[in-house]
């Protein structure tokens, strides 16, 4: 279950959120993912369950290292985005387009901002899950 690995638009928040809960599927799915993984008794021998688990357990590290760089990096573009817009501002206050752009680039960074709480919250419940 490879996550996305391409550069994430941080453009739009709706591909934003649309690519984090592509990459969010591992965790979605971690009780099949345990389930299939875990071998029966008439598997046991057939299986070895450890390294199986360890492949899970890199796979799920990988995805959750994967989806904070990209949301991190997300918020310090939208950051530089609302920095710029800000001074702009300072320098033309009667723009009313400029503090359009601005008001609607703050949102998008609190938005993302909001997913790494979202992120915490997935990652808790996966690592409750597989320990």
């Amino acid at each position: 279950m490879a996550a996305p690995s391409g550069a994430a638009s941080c453009e739009d928040f709706a591909e934003f959120q649309e690519l984090l809960r592509v990459m969010r599927t591992i965790d979605d799915r971690i009780v099949h993912e345990l389930n299939t993984t875990i071998p029966t008794a008439s598997f046991v021998g057939k299986i070895d369950a450890s390294q199986t688990c360890k492949e899970l357990y890199q796979s799920l590290m990988d995805a959750h290292t994967s989806r904070e760089r990209i949301i991190k990096n997300c918020i310090a573009q939208t950051s530089s985005v609302v920095k710029t817009l800000r001074e702009e501002r300072e320098k033309a206050q009667d723009d009313v387009a400029l503090l359009k752009q601005l008001r609607k680039e703050q949102t998008k960074l609190k938005l993302m901002q909001s997913e790494l709480n979202v992120e915490e919250v997935v990652n808790d419940r996966s690592w409750k899950v597989l320990s």
